[in-house]
């Protein structure tokens, strides 16, 4: 999978769960490892398309402008 793709899954991903992710929801969704998505992840925060909100012990990740909160 090239990187760019991997980044597009992780927003489109994102897109349908404005409530936040943390990225082991994401690996298992995407089919990745923990450690390869984080990689992903830090570089979407580096370029502010995403951000990420400390809940308790998970880090939750969203697109960057949207509301969110967990239910």
């Amino acid at each position: 999978m090239k990187k760019n793709d991997v980044k597009d899954r992780i927003l489109s991903i994102l897109k349908k769960h404005p409530e936040g992710l943390t990225i082991v929801e994401i690996a298992k969704y995407i089919g990745m490892s923990r450690h390869s998505v984080t990689k992903y992840v830090y570089q979407l925060l580096g370029e502010k398309k995403i951000k990420q909100r400390k809940v308790g012990t998970a880090k939750l990740c969203y697109l960057r402008g949207k509301k969110h909160g967990r239910k």
